[in-house]
């Protein structure tokens, strides 16, 4: 695993070059948004013990199998006080409800772990915000760190070699439109992620960006074609 130090607040970790989860530093230890692939939960509790904080609550941007593949493991390494946050629309899915029409697109792993908090729009989770951002998966959410307007944005967005939005096939990273369930509202949502002004953009797939409004705008524009 590749350990990125973004800032003093953020923490990038990769997996096979392509896949991020996030630590984010809280005064009371460490948020860990998204787990990457199965088999990172080793690699991200080292990730924390290196950055000298423990885990404290896992995040989740949607219920794909490269960002929920190793919450089964961190469930069983971790105290049951560590809860497990994810949207609420894409929990109900893993929790095996039909709640979306037509056929789910990207993976969608078998859980034992039920989330202990389904989020909702507007929640905090620590320092974070949790902003609706639909689309890509049904339930995606982003996080916009309140003290540094720092946007977590999931697979809304993606930055190999340049930002793009998720919802066109783009040659660098076409994993990312192929797994997208609705493109024309992940368009929407990426629209409404550039309206919150990020100074840092940090991706599922892809390095962080700083100050990335205008290249979000020619993302955009590209994306409505």
């Amino acid at each position: 695993m590749k350990i990125t130090p973004i800032n003093d607040r953020l923490i990038q970790l990769t997996r096979l070059r392509f896949v991020n989860a996030y630590l984010v530093r809280e005064e009371d230890g460490l948020t860990l948004v998204d787990t990457c692939v199965p088999r990172s939960g080793a690699n991200l509790l080292a990730a924390a013990e290196q950055a000298g904080a423990p885990i404290r609550r896992i995040a989740l941007t949607h219920g794909h199998g490269d960002h929920v593949g190793s919450v089964d493991e961190l469930r069983g390494r971790l105290s049951d006080a560590v809860p497990v946050l994810m949207p609420e629309i894409d929990a109900r899915i893993h929790a095996g409800e039909k709640v979306v029409e037509g056929k789910l697109t990207g993976s969608w792993p078998k859980l034992n772990t039920v989330p202990d908090v389904r989020l909702q729009p507007g929640d905090r989770v620590g320092s974070l915000e949790v902003i609706p951002s639909p689309g890509h998966s049904p339930g995606h959410v982003a996080f916009i760190d309140t003290r540094d307007q720092t946007l977590i944005a999931g697979d809304v967005f993606t930055t190999f070699g340049s930002i793009q939005v998720s919802n066109h096939f783009y040659l660098r990273f076409p994993l990312a439109a192929m797994a997208t369930y609705d493109k024309a509202r992940d368009l929407q949502s990426a629209r409404e992620l550039r309206a919150l002004e990020p100074a840092l953009m940090v991706v599922g797939h892809g390095p962080a960006v700083v100050a990335p409004t205008e290249g979000m705008d020619r993302a955009i524009a590209q994306a409505a074609g």
